[in-house]
């Protein structure tokens, strides 16, 4: 049985005007660049989350060429342990059902991927639920309630049976968005109810895999036009709540190994300020208040958004655009991970998705994420470059640079000494 999950969602007054689209572009091409805090060997810092339809849902001769595909630049590769393509992994107390995440794992690392394992979401029985095999119904309804209080015990029992069977896998991260925990996100989320879950996890999986990383709290850095938290820009205002979120877990967790967080360039209410490219720069401003707030921990996104969900289209060059504009903002600003968020699915056109459903070969989207895993891994010694024309955004090290045109017109600029003519919304890769 498949499970379909298409994403998780995104989600006093400023006085200062947006920034207009020019010194907005001007901004973003004179960004000084941030070096990442250290983080292991050869980390990647590029990859994806595998979401309800994955390679394994297909055929076996399907998932060995998506499995080629991947393994031709290794990223890193993140599962849930259920729902987002995995069956209740605990029917009912101390039943294991291990297929799905043990299907998904052996994707991962077949093709030579970074594994990593969100401990979200939770068996029906621990929030109220019957025991047994997750019904249709509760898929829709209850996939995203938080255990009761007197189960996060045996939550966390669970996320430690995960971190005991799956030896290989190092990296993990504690829930998702703050689910169950934040349902009326113009209100407080229940931050003491997810420290408390998640310093029980914490110890859990640390007594059985003291070699284990260990990071959260995956809370989405929702932004509106307004308000009154210390954390805004040309792009908007972070909500205090979420602010509020972190800030007491920071310093009640019991420990992390890394800092986990996500969020879209849009406002809760699908707008683009001051435009689509502008509004890019929240995803640097995070990073650099979080790297500030936490002693410099690596700073994780595990997942973004940079796409409007009211019904606005754009045209396929400009979303991928858009998608490596993003990317260099991660980058300049020294986020230590970014994993991208793959609609995947079995048949169909699937914009985004990073394979394709016929064949298993890269699409557009995953070559640009191949691209930046190959070129841009948290290690790469990243050099200021600048454009020309500032509508052109660079992001360079030695042996290769990234130019992306952010206008819908054909733009020439210099560019490293270089004279180069990229088309409306083109992303142009070029030796140095």
């Amino acid at each position: 049985m498949a499970l379909v999950v298409a994403s998780c969602s995104f989600g006093g007054t400023t006085d200062t005007a947006p920034a207009t689209q020019e010194s907005t572009a001007q901004s973003a091409a004179n960004a000084k660049i941030q070096k990442p805090p250290a983080v292991d060997p050869a980390w990647p810092r590029w990859g994806f989350t595998h979401t309800g339809i994955s390679a394994n849902n297909v055929t076996d001769q399907f998932e060995q060429d998506v499995t080629r595909t991947l393994a031709q630049t290794p990223m890193l590769q993140n599962q849930h342990i259920m729902g987002f393509g995995a069956l209740n992994p605990e029917p009912r107390p101390q039943e294991f059902f291990w297929d799905d995440l043990d299907s998904r794992t052996n994707l991962m690392k077949q093709s030579g991927g970074t594994q990593i394992i969100t401990l979200c979401c939770a068996p029906d029985w621990m929030k109220g639920g019957p025991q047994g095999p997750t019904q249709q119904s509760a898929w829709k309804d209850h996939l995203e309630d938080a255990p009761y209080p007197q189960h996060f015990d045996d939550f966390a029992k669970l996320s430690a049976a995960v971190a005991t069977k799956y030896r290989d896998v190092k990296y993990f991260m504690v829930w998702n968005e703050l689910k169950g925990f934040w349902k009326d996100h113009s209100k407080p989320a229940d931050f003491k109810g997810y420290t408390e879950l998640y310093n029980k996890v914490y110890d859990a999986v640390k007594a059985v895999r003291p070699d284990a990383k260990i990071g959260g709290p995956y809370i989405g850095f929702d932004s509106n036009k307004t308000g009154k938290s210390e954390l805004r820009g040309p792009w908007g205002v972070v909500n205090q709540n979420a602010l509020d979120a972190f800030e007491y877990w920071f310093k009640n967790k019991k420990g992390a190994d890394f800092i986990v967080v996500d969020g879209a360039s849009l406002t809760d209410a699908h707008q683009l300020l001051p435009d689509a490219f502008g509004a890019l720069s929240k995803f640097s401003a995070v990073t650099t208040w979080l790297r500030n707030k936490t002693g410099d921990l690596p700073v994780w996104w595990s997942e973004w958004y940079f796409v409007p969900e009211d019904g606005t289209t754009w045209s396929e060059s400009m979303r991928l655009a858009v998608q490596a504009a993003s990317m260099m903002e991660f980058a300049k600003s020294g986020a230590a991970t970014a994993l991208y968020w793959n609609p995947q699915a079995k048949q169909g056109a699937c914009q985004g998705c990073l394979w394709d459903p016929r064949t298993g070969a890269a699409l557009p989207t995953g070559q640009l994420v191949s691209n930046f895993a190959k070129w841009f891994p948290a290690g790469a010694e990243l050099e200021q470059v600048t454009s020309s024309n500032p509508k052109v955004r660079v992001l360079a090290q030695p042996q290769q640079l990234a130019m992306v045109n952010t206008t819908d017109a054909e733009i020439t600029a210099t560019v490293d000494g270089k004279e180069f003519t990229l088309q409306p919304y083109e992303i142009k890769w070029s030796d140095r």
